[in-house]
């Protein structure tokens, strides 16, 4: 089996790395671990939608540029590899716009993916609640029809990119009365609509990435509607699937990889090189092996999606295993910094800017996002290996 790229697609991926390393050294940004979700820079944006990066894979007929997700995935890689504050259209760009190209009108799709690809557009999603977490469907958050409008009553929790956000992508449940996944709508509304109140929630790390949104009585358009109403759950299982293959549920803390590497090669201990000890070199090499195996698992997953098919047990396998890695990653981390590991980013003697400790503590949610590691488990059985429900 060869495992090469193209000569185009190697061409292109050099082409990403001397545009981020033009950035790196212009000091518009430093390497930092979750950059996809917490690094927040609309003037980088706007510089990746300039270049076209932004809809790579999008219908030329729509301002994409028609490419194939191996494509998306190279730029994706280069990204993540180097940290770059890619939150401002992360979620856009991933999920929205293909959701809208998929199931939106075209009135939806002439007004929205424009602003997404011109850098303009930072969507939150609003999926999670207080009571509706893993359990997507038993979400309460309402939207009452009301002539050609709808009323939006109810809360969201952890939602991403919420502080930063112009529109929010909302699922709500437009008929009370059904069966709990039949009776959901999906919608994509600006974020400053009268009613809507937006309120920072500070994770253990100190980012402020999430938020709870409060709708109280918004009314919105019936044209915010996204596809078929009462069958948003359905329309929703197609873009998790891009939400768990990302590479940045292996990748999202890989600076700090690279770091703990040079670390390692440069930090002495009683005379000698980290590196040349043989506990601290089977760990890093053991990280190295379980990387490329998440890698091969995520090109997997996309080589899928260019067949036209839903990767979906395929992308739960690798979104399991891949936050297994990050987590692996942040406890070896600690192990070969000892004590300093410990140290937050700006103390006096913190090694590696602080990656490893912010790695650490942000690590424990990495199996609960986007799915937790249990009911991801359980897609892979059912519907990878055809397992009985019971």
């Amino acid at each position: 089996m060869d495992f090469k790229f193209t000569e185009e697609q190697e061409r292109f991926r050099q082409e990403v790395r001397n545009f981020l390393e033009e950035e790196l050294k212009q000091g518009s940004f430093q390497p930092s671990c979750d950059a996809w979700i917490q690094g927040y820079s609309p003037e980088f944006t706007k510089k990746v939608a300039h270049r076209g990066w932004i809809g790579l894979t999008w219908p030329k007929a729509y301002g994409g540029q028609g490419r194939s997700n191996i494509d998306r995935l190279i730029l994706t890689e280069e990204m993540l590899r180097c940290g770059a504050p890619a939150a401002c259209h992360w979620f856009a760009d991933r999920q929205i716009g293909r959701s809208i190209i998929a199931f939106g009108t075209e009135e939806q799709k002439q007004e929205l993916l424009p602003r997404i690809l011109r850098g303009e557009a930072y969507v939150g999603l609003g999926m999670s609640e207080p009571e509706a977490g893993s359990d997507l469907a038993s979400l309460q958050t309402r939207a009452t029809a009301d002539g050609d409008d709808y009323i939006i009553d109810g809360q969201k929790m952890w939602t991403s990119c919420a502080r930063f956000m112009t529109d929010i992508y909302l699922v709500a449940r437009t008929d009370p009365a059904a069966p709990k996944q039949r009776g959901i709508s999906e919608f994509v509304i600006r974020a400053n609509l009268p009613g809507i109140t937006i309120t920072p929630t500070i994770d253990i790390t100190g980012s402020e990435a999430w938020a709870e949104v409060f709708f109280d009585g918004v009314r919105v358009s019936k044209n915010y509607l996204v596809g078929e109403k009462n069958r948003g759950f359905y329309q929703i299982l197609n873009q998790l699937d891009y939400e768990r293959a990302g590479l940045e549920r292996l990748m999202g803390n890989y600076p700090l990889f690279d770091a703990i590497v040079q670390f390692a090669r440069e930090t002495k201990r009683n005379g000698r090189p980290l590196a040349e000890d043989t506990l601290v070199r089977h760990k890093l090499a053991q990280l190295q092996i379980e990387f490329e195996v998440g890698r091969l698992l995520i090109y997997r997953v996309v080589l899928v999606m260019d067949e036209g098919r839903a990767p979906n047990w395929e992308a739960a396998m690798a979104k399991v295993y891949s936050t297994a890695f990050e987590q692996h990653l942040a406890n070896m981390a600690i192990e070969i910094l000892g004590l300093y590991g410990q140290l937050v980013a700006g103390s006096k003697w913190v090694p590696v800017a602080g990656m490893a400790s912010h790695s650490y503590l942000a690590s424990k949610g990495y199996s609960l996002q986007a799915g937790t590691s249990e009911i991801l488990r359980n897609i892979v059985a059912l519907r990878g290996l055809g397992l009985p429900e019971s």
